[in-house]
């Protein structure tokens, strides 16, 4: 994986921020810089799981980055080809269907469309209470869709939250390599335990 430009744009699932922490503590960021993008969501709400600055700084800190945190700021990662692949993870149901409907109303949606225009892949890691509910369509769409790829997910608790689906984020940077080299991570439905 050494050499590959990552951005990763991390969206409101706050109860998946500690797996992001876990993402970043494997890949070394020496041989692959890592350009940290936050929703508006993301950078600004604390919650029982983090406290917001300290979340945009521990993240800025661990990849060695100043963060994204506007739309003008994330406009340019296309323009000036910054990245190699981006990753939304998490990435909430709310942003995976302004994805679909390419809305870019946060700095991760633009990011993920200037990215876009480059023809270079964007790395989904869905973590969503209604993705086998209202978001299956949009999560179907996206499958179809060129350059996007998804880390390979399952349902993480299917009696409580039978409509709710996750990444298994361990499978990140291997998701990452397969989709720099134009492939979806197979299979993609996993058992999450």
């Amino acid at each position: 994986m050494n050499g590959i430009k990552i951005g990763l744009a991390i969206t409101g699932s706050f109860c998946s921020f500690a797996k992001v922490v876990n993402v970043l503590e494997q890949i070394d960021v020496e041989c692959n810089p890592i350009l940290p993008i936050f929703s508006f969501a993301a950078s600004s709400i604390s919650t029982r799981f983090f406290d917001s600055n300290r979340f945009v700084t521990l993240i800025s800190e661990m990849c060695r980055n100043k963060p994204i945190l506007t739309i003008a700021e994330a406009e340019p990662i296309g323009a000036n080809s910054m990245l190699d692949i981006l990753v939304v993870a998490p990435c909430t149901g709310n942003t995976l269907a302004k994805l679909r409907a390419g809305i870019t109303d946060t700095p991760v949606l633009m990011s993920a469309k200037a990215h876009l225009r480059n023809n270079r892949p964007v790395l989904i890691a869905i973590s969503t209470n209604d993705g086998m509910s209202a978001n299956l369509k949009n999560i179907g769409d996206l499958m179809n869709r060129k350059n996007i790829y998804f880390v390979p997910f399952g349902q993480d608790n299917c009696i409580e939250k039978p409509n709710s689906l996750i990444a298994d984020f361990s499978l990140i940077e291997y998701s990452i390599v397969k989709a720099i080299a134009g492939s979806q991570t197979q299979p993609i439905l996993r058992q999450i335990v």
